[in-house]
């Protein structure tokens, strides 16, 4: 594990830039950046332009290392290129730590959630994060009801595979996200706390993890989980709020960070100019390291 990055991602002030959309998901998040599906052919275009965008996200001025800790990647950004370096390199030469996400997607829902589908190459890309320098790993699974025993299914998963990164000397992410449309958000959040609980409460002295979780309704909900010796850092996904209500909802909550994908990007354009892109990022990386260190205590 690298130290360094150990030390800046627990004691570090700012929050994580989520830049994994993949898969399924990449056409929605060049759509939202103004390339639409014509102006790609295949799939190797269509990465080609994601990482056009991601590129100019990272090598703008407005991505610095004051107010941004670490940034989360997507397999074949990690295997790409910014200024001749691997991705992970670049990113760690500008003093941003570089996360990978290795799920492979959500499962169908069944009994209110969705597990992770299965990771059946989970050895070779941790190798492979390894050699690109990666500090940790990301994986996602959605909750959507409070049902207990499914919840616990989700849990049980996300530290199975947790602990198989532990093992490759990587620091997981644990990310069970409850759906901020969930028919009783309060609730789920009650029973995931308690299940993430047990098995924080179990690891040995040497095992850490991170936890990215969706906002919570109660204030302070998961300070017992930042506040847990296992834990590096807890971070906070957008789950789908805008921005101005994701920020103003992570202000309640001492001592967590945000991770946010679309509310980090949402105003950006293909189309910008230089200057008005790193002028509407800088205007969302400001917002969100505020709601992030400079909340009320």
């Amino acid at each position: 594990m690298n130290q360094k990055h150990f030390d800046k991602m627990k004691n570090g002030q700012g929050f994580i830039a989520a830049l994994d959309q993949s898969g399924g998901s990449t056409p929605k998040a060049l759509a939202g950046y103004g390339v639409t599906e014509d102006q790609y052919s295949n799939e190797n275009e269509m990465f080609d332009l994601v990482h056009q965008m991601r590129t100019r996200i990272i090598t703008s001025p407005a991505f610095n290392t004051e107010q941004i800790l670490g940034a989360i990647l997507f397999e074949q950004t990690m295997d790409r290129e910014i200024e001749g370096q691997y991705t992970a390199d670049y990113l760690a030469s500008q003093g941003i730590v570089p996360f990978l996400k290795v799920d492979k997607g959500l499962a169908d829902k069944e009994n209110g959630v969705q597990l992770m589908k299965p990771i059946h190459d989970l050895d070779e890309t941790l190798r492979r994060a390894n050699e690109r320098n990666i500090f940790g790993t990301k994986m996602r699974s959605v909750v959507h009801e409070p049902n207990e025993e499914a919840i616990k299914a989700v849990v049980d998963q996300q530290f199975e595979v947790g602990k198989q990164i532990i093992e490759a000397d990587l620091v997981p992410i644990i990310e069970p996200e409850v759906d901020i449309n969930s028919s009783d958000k309060l609730k789920s959040e009650e029973i995931l706390k308690d299940e993430i609980l047990k098995h924080l409460n179990a690891l040995n002295d040497d095992q850490y993890v991170m936890l990215k979780l969706t906002i919570p309704e109660q204030p302070n909900h998961y300070k017992e989980l930042i506040d847990h010796p296992n834990v590096v850092r807890v971070v906070a996904l957008s789950g789908g709020y805008s921005r101005d209500e994701a920020n103003n909802r992570l202000k309640d909550h001492v001592g967590l960070i945000a991770s946010f994908s679309r509310a980090l990007v949402t105003e950006l354009n293909v189309n910008q100019t230089k200057e008005q892109f790193n002028d509407a990022l800088q205007a969302a990386v400001n917002s969100i390291y505020d709601a992030s260190v400079n909340k009320n205590k």
